[in-house]
């Protein structure tokens, strides 16, 4: 079987935040991408976290309860954050979506985040393989 590498098939048209991005912008990025999650980025690039659409639902209940939004990424990013590198096999990261509840990675290049690699686009090419 030919080794496919995740670099044939990740997303990079991704939203990138900052940790002192407010929340309500961070929130509104990622439904008007359509995100799922988002990488959390410092200024040169290096990955500190990852902002899930499930880590935005106590600051946006707390907003639509208080009509206040506050706190920052860094204060609702989850920090340890799985990736996978641009040239790992597809096969390698299909056994990981396996074996971890994530629905996407961040895909790193050199130590900076190149895009996302969703579920989907795996099993998209596990089928097309088959």
């Amino acid at each position: 079987m030919t080794a496919y590498r995740i670099r044939s098939i990740l997303r990079h048209e991704v939203p990138m935040l900052a940790p002192d991005m407010p929340m309500r912008r961070a929130v509104a990025i990622l439904v008007e991408t359509k995100s799922a999650a988002a990488p959390v980025v410092t200024d040169d690039g290096r990955l500190v976290g990852i902002l899930t659409q499930k880590d935005c639902f106590r600051p946006a209940l707390h907003a639509s309860y208080h009509r206040d939004w506050t706190g920052l990424v860094r204060d609702h990013m989850s920090a340890q954050v799985v990736t996978v590198d641009i040239d790992d096999e597809v096969i390698r990261v299909a056994e990981m979506f396996l074996d971890l509840p994530h629905r996407l990675f961040p895909v790193l290049d050199q130590g900076h985040v190149a895009g996302m690699i969703h579920r989907s686009d795996v099993l998209g090419l596990l089928i097309r393989m088959g």
